[in-house]
This record gives structure tokens, sequence and C-alpha cells, in this order.
């Protein structure tokens, strides 16, 4: 038996060297990437700057605790990474760090979420978030009815450790019915009021939000993550002004890595150290610092004149798509946008989201089903969503988006001729749809109108694959 020092093991073998199966895995996921449209409003395509981050020798650092006060050695290093990120995230929003922090462990936005009722709240407080089918988010509270059973089921954690009452949007104009939340804040008394959502095309009214919170007693928080790129930019509405505490993911329109920040007012109430305290120990382990230093080094580029063009251009095209899609005859939910996002109704087409998201992915076109205005049931959508982030980071513009327009309006063209065949059932449908030539024919439109746009992050002319 060889003696340990004569081992292979060096630690330094490619991934396509040391694991050829997953190296193919990530090339087929690259070529999927390139040659699609991606449309799906929370993601987006980061850079190779972020990407080193997150492959470098940060990945091997434990660093419990907070800078300069770890529970292990060796931190010197990590210790400025993570000032690093936090004193650019407070720059990148035009915060005064007298009167603001941030902590920039959690790893990602529903832990960040979490953390904040944790550090704020008691078990069983009330609290009132946008409803789940009306564009909210699982981590604001949700709860379904089980006919089944004959019991109510918490879906989302939030809604087992705390008692939560949703609001909703009107369900004619699309719009968060602040007199509902006006109203129905008065009688259930919240502990803390949550604005923000994963499906709303429209801006926030933060003021009514606070004289409400105000009225009850209740914390103000945003949840900004769909928005973070366009707040930073000042292409939506500051929360920072009204709100207490604001949390964000960093991957959606901030374009960074997958992680989330949470930022706290510093005053009398202590929010600091009680929501340093929930992030670690109470919930997390140790910090992820390739994570920190991918945010912080996308936070460098969100404060560049050019993010800020990138900002104003993904409204400009998620606009232009909604525009057309109108003019397609088509129904959007709020009539339009006024962010990175639209929601396409598909009621008056008979169609559910399901099916139309199905077609979608046939013809290498990425979005999701959603629910829109007037559904029932998160289970059975009634749109889909889509967004304008990655596209535009591809270099995307108006005319571009209108040409995806009509390559949704093919394959909703064809989901409605493929539901005539196969009838309701879902399962059905996605049999019928396989080996169906329009959308074979579509995808190969698709993925040829892709490939003549840049790709950030990864250099096509080195991928395995080729169109």
């Amino acid at each position: 038996m060889a003696s340990f020092k004569d081992l292979e093991f060096t630690g330094l073998k490619s991934l396509e060297e040391h694991d050829p199966k997953l190296h193919d895995l990530i090339e087929q996921e690259k070529f999927r990437q390139y040659t699609s449209l991606e449309l799906i409003a929370s993601e987006n395509f980061t850079s190779r700057a972020v990407m080193e981050c997150l492959g470098s020798a940060l990945t091997n650092k434990y660093s419990e605790g907070l800078p300069h006060a770890r529970y292990y050695g060796g931190n010197e290093i990590v210790d400025q990474v993570e000032e690093l990120c936090q004193s650019r995230a407070l720059e990148a929003y035009g915060l005064d760090p007298a009167k603001w922090g941030v902590n920039v462990q959690p790893y990602s936005g529903s832990p960040a979420n979490f953390a904040v009722y944790t550090a704020l709240l008691r078990p069983h407080d009330r609290i009132m978030g946008l409803d789940l089918p009306s564009g909210g988010h699982l981590t604001h509270g949700f709860y379904t009815w089980s006919k089944k059973e004959g019991t109510r089921k918490a879906v989302s954690a939030t809604s087992v450790y705390f008692e939560s009452l949703p609001y909703q949007v009107d369900p004619v104009t699309g719009i968060v019915n602040y007199d509902q939340l006006e109203r129905d804040a008065a009688l259930f008394k919240p502990a803390m009021i949550i604005c923000g959502g994963s499906a709303y095309p429209r801006d926030w009214d933060y003021a009514r939000f606070r004289k409400i919170a105000d009225d009850n007693g209740a914390l103000l928080l945003m949840d900004m993550a769909h928005i973070s790129g366009l707040v930073a930019t000042k292409e939506q509405a500051s929360p920072f002004e009204l709100c207490d505490v604001v949390t964000t993911t960093t991957h959606k329109s901030l374009r960074g890595p997958r992680a989330g920040m949470i930022f706290f007012r510093k005053d009398e109430r202590g929010f600091e150290g009680k929501i340093n305290q929930a992030v670690f120990p109470a919930l997390q382990g140790g910090p992820h610092e390739h994570q920190i230093a991918g945010v912080a080094t996308q936070l460098l580029e969100v404060m560049t004149p050019e993010f800020h063009t990138y900002a104003q251009q993904v409204k400009k095209n998620a606009a232009a798509l909604g525009a057309k899609l109108v003019s397609l005859g088509y129904t959007l939910a709020t009539g339009g946008t006024d962010n990175h996002l639209v929601l396409w109704d598909l009621k008056p087409q008979k169609i559910t989201g399901s099916k139309f998201e199905k077609v979608c992915d046939a013809v290498a076109i990425t979005l999701n089903k959603n629910c829109v205005p007037g559904d029932r049931s998160a289970v059975t959508p009634g749109g889909v969503r889509i967004g304008a982030p990655a596209m535009t980071t591809r270099k995307f513009v108006e005319e571009d988006f209108e040409q995806i327009a009509l390559f949704l309006h093919e394959a909703l063209l064809i989901a409605l001729k493929i539901q005539e065949k196969s009838g309701p059932m879902l399962k059905d449908f996605v049999a019928a749809l396989d080996g169906d030539e329009e959308a074979a024919a579509l995808k190969k439109k698709v993925n040829e109108f892709a490939v003549r746009f840049p790709m950030p992050g990864f250099d096509p002319k080195e991928m395995k694959y080729k169109l």
C-alpha cells in the first residue's frame, strides 16, 4: 500500500479532469443559457469577476462572528473583505453609516427575512405581507386550506412561527389595495408590516405603508429583493427614507451572486445587535465569504454610470415587451409595468400558465407560471411572469424585446393548438407537446436569435457545445 505522501491527490486537477460527468453537465448548462431567452424575473447573468470570487480561496475560510469578533483565528484578510462589502453596500444606496448599518452574511433573501423576524418579533407575533396569489413572497407568510384534511396548512415557516394575515391587490386593477390594508391592520394590529413582492409590476407607496404602520404601532420592513438594482440607481423609489429595515437578495436586478443583505436603522431600538445576533448564532453558522466577496465586487459595479444605464434599459425593455403584447391583443396585470417585469394574464385565452410555461421550455424560452389578479389559487396560476434583467444584461434593447413578444405570441398559438387536441389535463398536454414540429421550428428560430448577442461570465467560443 502506498504511503500517504505518495498518494495522487494534489487538489490541482481541473474539474474536467477530476469529474468529466459533472463538467459536462456544466457545459450543457452554459449552452442552454447561451442559446435560450432567459426571462425569469428573478434571474440574471453575473460577471466573470463575481464568478472568480465564488471560485476563490475564500471558500476555504471559516469566519463565524463579525469582523474583528470571530470565533476562529486567521480572519485578518476575511475581515477586510466583509468590511469592504458593508461599506460599499451603504455607499451604493446612499446611506449614512452613522444612521444605517448592514449585515452582509445572510445566505440569501429568505434567510435574511427570517433573521429579521427572529430578531424583532416574538413567536406568534402578528405580521402582514402581500398575499402570495397577489404577487407576494412565501417568506412574507402564506397559508392554504386542505379540504382533504380539514385543516389550515402553513406553507411558509413564517406562518408556522408567526401569525400572518395577508393584504391583497385589487382583483381588477392589480394595484395593492391600500384601503384594505389600512382597514385590516386597524383590526389585526400587526407587530410588523412587510412591503415588497416577487411578482408586482408597480412601485410601492412607502408613505401610505408608513402611515398605516405608525397608526398601528407596527414596524415596517421592505423586501426589495426584486428591485434592489433599480433602487440603487434611483430607478425606483427608495424604501430607506421611511422603512425601519430593508432586506434584499443580490442576484436579481442587482446582478451579483446568490446572497442576501439586511439594512437596519441605527437608533435607540437596538436593531443592530438584535439582527446581528439573529443571523449568527441564532440561524446561521459561518458566513460564506466567497459570496460576500462576490457581492462586494458587484456593488462596485452597481455604483458605475454603466450600471445606471443598464437599470434604465431594464425598465425600457420591460415596458417595450408589455406594450407589444398589448398591441397583439393580450392582457397585462395592472395594464403595464413600472419596473423590471410584466405579468401576462392568460385567462382570456383560456389556457393556464402551467401549460404555457411547458411550451416555452420546449422552444428555449425560460419564464415561469404565476398567479395574476383574480386567481383563486397559487396552485393553478392563470398567467406567467416575464422579466427583463437577464436579457438586458446580454445587450438586448427595446426592438429585441418586441421580437421576444412575437416569439411568445407564436408559442401561445402552438399551446392553444396542442390544448385543442390534448384536452384540459396537463399530463396529456405535455405528452402531446412531445415531438411537436411547430415547437421544434420555433426553438430553432429562438436559438439562432439568442446567439447573436454577447454572453457575460464565460466565453461562448470556449464552450464544449455549439449550436
